[in-house]
């Protein structure tokens, strides 16, 4: 009955829209389409009244190119583009080879993945940590080069894109909170590149991978456990910019915030590690996944406690603030040790678990990771330090500041 009566308005429409030489009979398809729209124009939306609804359209409908009704449509109209809901809740877009090698042919590259040479370079570390720890659960060899370079132009571009999104959540923390200009590590990043910049932080906030899985589904990677792993990594950024500000604003946050953040954290090596399945055609090992999780954990939260204090001045998400955020000064060391210990429990028992050879080449690696990185820290080749909480963020933000000040002064 509610599909007759839309048919039925539409008809009506069309009526009086051809009485007042609005449209013609040449096209009914033409036709019908615009009296759909006259229908949708007149239908109640808030408080707007009808003058403020033609505004709207004469100024916002000139902006509307045909690539983004072509990329709205394979977003939001599964009938047409075979566009369905993942695991995680997010669209996939069937995007089809010919359609990327038409967006190429016409010079539109608007709404490709384009990475900085920055974010590259900064990839570098992560990528290389990569393949010295991850390799080896794939019975690869990293002495080998061949190996390396057969897989590292999707793995460079994967972990660059993800680099650069992260920069620029990090960017939005601090302007959201008024503190532009705190970080001028990346300077060099953003200037000059304005309308770029609030492009892709729009699209941060709306759907920061949709270039990244166009890209990774043309070239037949894209699976449904990698789009939940760059869910999860949409979560991780939202939680970051949630965390954060709340913090600097001295508001309340959750602990189940804070340990959902940071074991979503390692995303991007996750991510990493499925595209190496993929890419080898091999199944995904649970057991394996499974135990580099934990692993994982155990990283992020040395890598946090390493990073505490750039973290305070910069206003970046790190375990150890969150905590004094939550549980105070003196409390919070005494809480993160617990949950340390309890991570810790749960690696020696998957570790166990796997093959002697495997758990062992791990272990070596660990300890060198150790070693290079400088850290008293990480279970099972040291003792963790916490480092002394600062209790007056923002009062060691200014001394900071002001030291610097000083330093840049007496040049």
């Amino acid at each position: 009955m509610e599909e007759l009566r839309k048919l039925e308005e539409v008809e009506r429409m069309l009526e009086l829209m051809q009485s007042k030489s609005v449209v013609s009979t040449s096209n009914a398809h033409s036709d019908r389409f615009l009296a759909s729209l006259v229908l949708l124009l007149i239908n109640p939306c808030g408080n707007l009244d009808i003058a403020e609804k033609y505004t709207l359209i004469t100024e916002h409908v000139p902006k509307i190119s045909v690539s983004f009704l072509e990329e709205a449509s394979f977003l939001f109209n599964p009938t047409l583009s075979g566009c369905g809901e993942t695991s995680g809740g997010h669209v996939v877009s069937s995007l089809s080879n010919k359609i990327s090698k038409n967006k190429l042919e016409s010079g539109n590259f608007e709404d490709m993945a384009v990475v900085s040479l920055d974010s590259m370079q900064r990839a570098n570390s992560t990528l290389e940590d990569f393949c010295r720890s991850y390799f080896m659960f794939h019975k690869m060899d990293i002495n080998s080069l061949q190996a390396i370079f057969k897989f590292l132009p999707v793995l460079s571009f994967t972990e660059s894109y993800i680099y650069q999104m992260d920069s620029l959540n990090e960017k939005i923390v601090n302007l959201s909170t008024n503190r532009d200009g705190v970080v001028e590590r990346e300077n060099e990043m953003w200037e000059g590149n304005e309308i770029w910049i609030k492009k892709c932080m729009y699209m941060l906030k709306t759907d920061p991978f949709r270039p990244l899985v166009a890209q990774l589904e043309c070239h037949g990677l894209l699976t449904e456990r990698i789009l939940e792993e760059l869910g999860f990594g949409e979560e991780y950024w939202s939680l970051e910019r949630k965390l954060c500000t709340a913090l600097i604003r001295r508001k309340e946050i959750s602990i189940e915030d804070v340990m959902r953040a940071i074991s979503l954290k390692s995303f991007d090596y996750r991510i990493l590690n499925l595209l190496m399945y993929q890419l080898r055609g091999e199944k995904v090992n649970e057991l394996h996944m499974g135990f580099l999780s934990i692993s994982e954990f155990l990283v992020e939260v040395s890598d946090d406690l390493f990073d505490y204090e750039d973290d305070v001045i910069e206003n970046n998400f790190n375990i150890l603030r969150m905590f004094v955020g939550i549980y105070g000064p003196s409390t919070a060391p005494i809480m993160l040790a617990k949950r340390i210990a309890e991570a810790e429990e749960k690696y020696d028992i998957l570790l166990k678990t796997l093959d002697p050879q495997l758990s062992l080449n791990y272990q070596k690696r660990c300890q060198e990771a150790t070693k290079e990185g400088g850290k008293i820290t990480g279970h099972p080749f040291g003792t963790w330090n916490i480092p002394p909480v600062i209790v007056n963020e923002e009062l060691h933000r200014m001394s900071c500041l002001n030291s610097n000040s000083i330093m840049d002064t007496s040049r």
